[in-house]
């Protein structure tokens, strides 16, 4: 919620204050499904990939200011403002294709949380899918959003776990830097599908839905309940979320680094180039960076996915509900929302489906990523032409830098697809 900035307010306390939705958003982009692309990365290609850290953040950072100003100003979800201008059998389409890509990856999250969890407690994986999934849905139904977001909020502190696993191996840092900053440009199939990997799950989909939709919850939180209420956003507002999109996007994109160079110190220099679960790639970290290291990695996985999974199936949620005009929201209670609750449920019951059928679960999420890759450009071009819409976001469109950025973000995004079918 809000509030009203005090003069003598300390600006560390300011600052936190501001912080919410993005950095909610931002640090669940890092979640299993993108630790496991990210040390698929460093494991197989080393260092040579770090650069895109560098280059992620802005592209990422704007995207989500987009679909967060979209939400602010037209007073509803993405979904919701798409199909104010294109069909809405176009949209009910991206719809099933958002949900089925995030069932997997909610299947994929709960088994490499089961895997870590059997690391660190030495019970059977088997049982911790089940209950991760059942306390998630169940939190998410009773909990008011207020409660979730705080929850959610904590839950980001998770992501530090990657950073000081990062200082424990102690790099040559004027060697990483070097690399860093000079980019090596891919080279062959398989590093194309890296770099598309990387960029479907950290500009995805789900986190466009999810950043409009929590703009809206945090409206409907101050008493904004009907959408005409919710419509324009104050200079104030709309520069309180600029940092806290900022700051989200940035905690993403530093720990998605130090997740790339701790696999690409650790398990490449070693030659431990193919990891097929999470379990394997801590077991690996643990003779090259010590136990500490391997169990800061382990739960980590833990932290994330249970910030990651609410995230997930939320917004397939949200974008169902506003396709087919349902009620919706965190905060509304089970008998008004049953078709929201209905799906988010589903999502994850699928996912709980999906591990017993033994697919390994970092596979699945790096081609989760790598077809979240493929389908997020389009959904770019559609985010663009909303926000370009003076009449739709009444007369508060993005700004010509953002509309750049997003553009290019967009070419990008179809650019590395392509090169990744033809090299």
């Amino acid at each position: 919620m809000r509030r009203k900035k005090s003069p003598s307010e300390n600006p560390a306390i300011r600052f936190f204050r501001k912080l919410g939705p993005g950095l909610i958003t931002g640090a669940a982009d890092d979640d299993p499904s993108g630790i496991a692309t990210y040390s698929v990365a460093g494991a197989q290609h080393g260092t040579a990939l770090l650069w895109t850290a560098l280059l992620t953040w802005p592209l990422m950072g704007c995207v989500q200011f987009m679909c967060a100003r979209i939400g602010m100003v037209t007073g509803r979800g993405l979904a919701g403002t798409l199909r104010l201008k294109f069909p809405k059998w176009l949209i009910a389409v991206a719809t099933f294709a958002l949900f089925g890509a995030n069932t997997i990856n909610i299947g994929a999250d709960l088994s490499g949380m089961a895997d870590s969890a059997e690391m660190l407690t030495g019970l059977k994986a088997f049982w911790f899918v089940p209950i991760f999934g059942v306390a998630i849905t169940a939190a998410s139904i009773w909990c008011r959003y207020e409660q979730i977001a705080r929850i959610l909020k904590w839950l980001a502190l998770a992501l530090l776990a990657y950073v000081v696993t990062g200082f424990i191996i102690r790099p040559d840092w004027p060697q990483v830097l070097w690399t860093t900053v000079i980019p090596t440009l891919p080279k062959g199939h398989a590093m194309w599908g890296t770099l598309v990997a990387i960029l479907g799950t950290t500009i995805s989909p789900y986190l466009f839905y999810w950043q409009s939709s929590q703009e809206v919850e945090e409206e409907k939180s101050e008493g904004r309940k009907k959408v005409v209420d919710r419509r324009g956003a104050t200079a104030q507002e709309i520069a309180d979320r600029k940092v806290d999109v900022g700051s989200g996007t940035f905690a993403s994109n530093f720990v998605m680094y130090f997740i790339i160079l701790t696999t690409a110190l650790t398990l490449h220099k070693s030659g431990a180039t193919e990891i097929a679960t999470s379990r394997q790639a801590a077991e690996a970290l643990r003779p090259l960076a010590g136990n500490f290291a391997a169990i800061l990695f382990t739960a980590g996985i833990i932290g994330t996915g249970f910030l990651a999974i609410p995230t997930l199936a939320g917004s397939g949620a949200y974008a169902f509900a506003e396709t087919f005009a349902w009620r919706q929201g965190l905060d509304e209670n089970l008998p008004r929302a049953r078709g929201f609750y209905a799906v988010f449920a589903a999502a994850v019951a699928i996912g709980i489906a999906l591990d017993f059928l033994h697919v390994s679960p970092i596979k699945a999420l790096y081609w989760t990523a790598i077809v979240n890759g493929l389908l997020a450009p389009f959904l770019l071009v559609g985010i663009l032409i909303v926000a370009s819409n003076r009449k739709l976001m009444h007369g508060q469109p993005s700004s010509m830098t953002s509309r750049l950025v997003v553009g290019f973000t967009a070419l990008l995004m179809f650019g590395a697809a392509i090169g990744m079918f033809v090299f």
